[in-house]
């Protein structure tokens, strides 16, 4: 099969409702035909098609890298190039895979998971502050995002490398998707650590009344719910059809 035709039939299956059939169809290609596409599949217009896309990166990158390590590594540098000033481009949707990928490899997770953190960080004048902070609102909620998601197996390993610290000034964003994101992957930190951090609680204290409504993508839907939900680690309450 041409990888046009692939291509093609790579949208449609990112464009069903299911995302447990899609990952099942997507078996039938080999993993390397399926990465072109799915980085087209972060390209379109439709929402879900974005963010299906990105759930696949999760499943077939995993799976390339038990096959070729190195493959893995080039699509990981493709993100990373992405979110590059020099590349001319805006790196959509890149933070947000990136994190699915690293949440089910291990050896990705070792190698790029610094990375993704670095885009929570400014660069210092010591040698160990080498931030590459983002400060587009539309990609931090992308970085926000991929650290709340790398919480569900990660917990631990994010609040060792101090992720709370870098979280909590997003908590104060104008912008309410990053300000309610961020709520979100702390309260996920929170219920991942063996002990309860109370500065934290207080932290997300102020965000309990906030009626800001955030679009969440979990599980294959998108849902919309408000930072106070999400703050508390609430499950979303509305699921956005598909296609709006």
């Amino acid at each position: 099969m041409s990888s046009r035709a692939i291509k093609q039939e790579v949208l449609g299956l990112l464009a069903l409702t299911d995302l447990e059939r899609i990952g099942e169809e997507m078996r039938r290609y080999p993993e390397k035909d399926l990465v072109n596409p799915l980085f087209s599949g972060l390209s379109r217009p439709e929402e879900l098609v974005r963010w299906h896309a990105i759930s696949l990166f999760g499943q077939v990158v995993p799976r390339l890298a038990e096959q070729e390590m190195e493959a893995a590594r080039i699509v990981m540098r493709r993100f990373l190039w992405s979110l590059n000033d020099e590349s001319g481009g805006i790196g959509w949707g890149a933070p947000e895979a990136m994190a699915e990928i690293m949440l089910h490899h291990d050896r990705l997770a070792g190698e790029y998971l610094h990375m993704l953190i670095s885009y929570l960080r400014p660069d210092g004048p010591l040698a160990h502050q080498d931030g590459n902070y983002i400060e587009l609102p539309a990609l931090q909620r992308g970085v926000v995002w991929g650290i709340g998601r790398l919480a569900a197996g990660r917990a631990k390993e994010l609040a060792a490398r101090g992720l709370v610290a870098d979280l909590l000034p997003c908590l104060q964003s104008e912008d309410v998707g990053v300000r309610g994101l961020a709520g979100w992957a702390l309260a996920r930190l929170q219920n991942g650590m063996v002990e309860i951090d109370m500065g934290l609680k207080a932290a997300l204290l102020p965000l309990a009344a906030d009626a800001g409504l955030v679009r969440l993508y979990e599980q294959g839907q998108i849902r919309v719910v408000t930072v106070a939900e999400l703050s508390q680690g609430a499950p979303a309450h509305l699921t956005v059809p598909c296609g709006t």
